[in-house]
């Protein structure tokens, strides 16, 4: 599992070593989960789109799911129509993080 809270210094990063990551084990259960700044990454209109919006594509067709904090789009006026397709919503991002670690998963902050 993936915590992303800022997408600027973050997003491609962690896609990237997804990416890799799956390259070299493909069978690997892989969840990103996003709240603060993190959840830009996911917007429709993030600034770096261009660059993020394909590699986010390719790794949702590997079966890798993008959890977006739903605290963090109520704080920041979010509407779930914002984001891309992939993304998924979760209501809280930090619960999310221990309900996954509790479950097994291991934590990367990239």
């Amino acid at each position: 599992m993936y915590h992303i809270d800022d997408a600027e210094h973050q997003a491609l990063k962690a896609l990237r070593n997804i990416r890799n990551q799956l390259d070299y084990n493909p069978d690997t259960d892989m969840k990103v989960v996003m709240h603060s700044e993190g959840v830009d990454m996911m917007m429709t209109d993030y600034k770096d789109a261009a660059t993020t919006a394909p590699l986010i594509a390719a790794l949702s067709a590997r079966n890798v799911t993008f959890e977006v904090c739903e605290i963090t789009m109520k704080r920041r006026k979010l509407d779930k129509d914002k984001f891309m397709l992939e993304a998924d919503f979760t209501p809280s991002g930090v619960v999310r993080l221990t309900q996954l670690q509790n479950q097994g998963y291991a934590y990367i902050k990239p």
